[in-house]
């Protein structure tokens, strides 16, 4: 899939969409807490695969059982994205499967 950037109508709609997510310094940014530190790296490592498989990978961080996630598109001028909406919407997917 080729990444193409949002404009601000389309990030809106895309934020309406994916609760808890918001820009922050021009990225889509959340924060999870999971129950534990290994629930917290299990669902980094399973989300990982996923954006291995997309070719498109976050910037997060992961501090005992938080992650905080950045997500941007390097390519596309460090622009939002379509592939980051995509991946966000992965990740909440994810993070719904009884990771937290």
């Amino acid at each position: 899939m080729a990444g193409h950037k949002l404009s601000e109508a389309e990030l809106q709609e895309a934020l309406s969409s994916l609760p808890g997510w918001q820009i922050k310094e021009g990225k889509l940014y959340k924060e999870y807490k999971f129950n534990s530190f290994p629930t917290a790296l299990g669902w980094m490592v399973t989300v990982g695969v996923h954006a291995e498989t997309m070719g498109h990978h976050p910037e997060w961080l992961n501090v005992y059982n938080t992650v905080r996630v950045n997500l941007v598109t390097h390519d596309i001028d460090n622009a939002i994205s379509n592939l980051d909406v995509e991946l966000a919407k992965k990740m909440e997917e994810l993070a719904a499967q009884n990771w937290k």
